[in-house]
């Protein structure tokens, strides 16, 4: 069984920093790809960043040069780290990783979400 558990989130003020952390748990045997998605209220989910298994990052246009994807392969965690936080930011969190388990198998993950709220 495998899990994602994100950490990190809370209540900020703009132009205050966040690090939220995404700790993937179970029979793991490759952690492929991580992306981080958000969901703002009446909104949809969209997709923040994402980091390969090579280190390769990618980020939505509203937050390039504020948020920073990573991980650490030796730990099977990965980490948003969001700065310069916006009003506009707020939202639940998620995290998703493709994972190959023990048995082989890949699959798809989700974290629970945590919650950022940024405050004007």
């Amino acid at each position: 069984q495998v899990q994602l558990v994100e950490s990190g989130g809370g209540l900020v003020q703009a132009g205050e920093s966040l690090r939220l952390s995404c700790a993937a748990s179970g029979s793991i045997f490759v952690l492929h790809y991580m992306d981080w998605y958000r969901q703002a209220p009446g909104k949809q989910r969209e997709l923040v960043a994402s980091i390969t298994s090579g280190g390769n990052t990618n980020y939505a246009d509203s937050v390039k040069g504020r948020f920073t994807i990573s991980r650490d392969n030796a730990k099977n965690t990965g980490y948003l780290q969001m700065n310069s936080l916006k009003p506009e930011d707020t939202a639940v969190y998620y995290c998703n990783a493709a994972i190959t388990d023990r048995s082989l198998r890949r699959g798809d993950y989700w974290g629970q979400g945590t919650q950022v709220t940024v405050s004007s």
